[in-house]
């Protein structure tokens, strides 16, 4: 026990000692960046050299295709989302004025999910509006089935991203001790290096986390206010076929 603890408390002080090192280094490497200027896309490509290549790429990747999907999802749901008010006003004149293939006609030449669900609904008015209540509602689902998509990937790689940070940690404190096992001594500057492979592939891994989990909740919230625009209209909807039928 005691040998273990001994070895527990040489650890506790290499630990110590390596972080002094990694925190001078860094205040000397922020002296060197103030006085000498270095522009930003040097500093964080020495950054990315210095928090090793493999790990490095594989975070930076995973913020590229991340950022894709996210973007992609941002400018489908603008696109996705329109007045719906003005469209029920559109739909109830359209009936009043040619029936439901006026109706229809409007919603076929209406982008987003809130005109597919009206024509779809549309489209089983013969059948009795409980069959249209019903068809709006499954289609409603299809609807936002593929609001969704894609959100599965972004919240991978907002998990991936940190993982490949930590794991790039443990390899660095695994190089550090291979290190200090090679030199037979536990000197800080055997150890710092790995200890900042360490934590530069954690700082940005979880960097890359933060950026992707904004742009998720972003999404999340389009989402949700697309969502209830498309409920909303939805009863809308039935109780202008309601007196439509009514004046029949």
């Amino acid at each position: 026990m005691k040998k273990v603890f001994m070895f527990l408390a040489g650890l506790g002080s290499m630990a110590f000692t390596a972080t002094s090192a990694f925190a001078q280094e860094e205040m000397s490497a922020a002296d060197l960046l103030s006085g000498s200027e270095q522009p930003l896309n040097q500093a964080l490509k020495q950054k990315f050299i210095e928090g090793g290549p493999a790990f490095m790429s594989l975070i930076i990747i995973c913020l590229i295709i991340g950022l894709a999907l996210a973007i992609e999802r941002i400018l489908y749901l603008s696109f996705s989302k329109i007045n719906t008010k003005k469209l029920v006003e559109k739909v109830e004149a359209a009936l009043n004025e040619g029936g439901i293939e006026k109706a229809k006609e409007v919603c076929r030449n209406t982008r987003g999910p809130v005109a597919s669900i009206f024509y779809q609904g549309l489209l089983r008015y013969d059948q009795g509006l409980d069959v249209v209540e019903k068809t709006i509602v499954s289609y409603g689902s299809v609807q936002q089935s593929q609001l969704e998509s894609g959100l599965s990937w972004i919240s991978l790689f907002i998990a991936i991203a940190p993982s490949l940070g930590f794991l790039g940690t443990v390899i660095g404190m695994i190089n550090a001790f291979d290190a200090i096992q090679a030199a037979g001594d536990i000197s800080p500057n055997v150890v710092a290096g790995g200890m900042k492979v360490a934590l530069i592939t954690t700082v940005g891994g979880l960097i890359v986390a933060m950026i992707l989990q904004v742009f998720y909740n972003y999404i999340l919230a389009k989402i949700e206010s697309i969502t209830i625009d498309m409920e909303d209209s939805s009863i809308s909807l039935i109780d202008v076929l309601t007196k439509y039928g009514q004046k029949k």
